[in-house]
C-alpha cells in the first residue's frame, strides 16, 4: 500500500519558519519526482515546487522562489520543504506528490495545515 504522510504543519508568526515532512512508503521512492502542492481556503490548488528522482533539478512557484527549498532523502524516502520568511499568503494546507518519472503514476498525500498569522 502506498502511503505519503506530510508532517511538520502549524501555527507560525509572519516571517518565521517551517519545514515540513513527506515520508513515503509502498513505492520505489528514487525513480519518482517529488512535489509539494498547496491550497488555501477558497482557492485552487497550485504547484509550490517539485524535485526531479534523482534530487538535481528544482522548481519553484514564482511566489516562493528565494523563501522555500525543497530537499529529499533517498535512503529515508522523505522528502522536505523549508520554508522561510512565511508571509500570511503562504496560509494553506500543503500535500507531497509523487509522480513516476516514466509511467507519470501519481499518488498523493492528504496534507498538512500551515498558518501564518500574528
Amino acid at each position: 500500500q502506498v502511503q505519503l504522510v506530510e508532517s511538520g504543519g502549524g501555527l507560525v508568526q509572519p516571517g518565521g519558519s517551517l519545514r515540513l515532512s513527506c515520508a513515503v512508503s509502498g513505492i520505489t521512492f528514487s525513480t519518482y519526482l517529488m512535489g509539494w502542492f498547496r491550497q488555501a481556503p477558497g482557492k485552487e490548488r497550485e504547484l509550490v515546487g517539485a524535485l526531479s528522482a534523482g534530487g538535481g533539478v528544482a522548481n519553484y512557484a514564482d511566489s516562493v522562489k528565494g523563501r522555500f527549498t525543497i530537499s529529499r532523502d533517498n535512503a529515508k524516502n522523505t522528502v522536505y520543504l523549508q520554508m522561510n520568511n512565511l508571509k500570511p499568503e503562504d496560509t494553506a494546507v500543503y500535500s507531497c506528490n509523487a509522480r513516476h518519472e516514466r509511467t507519470y503514476i501519481t499518488y498523493w498525500g492528504k496534507g498538512t495545515l500551515v498558518t501564518v498569522s500574528s
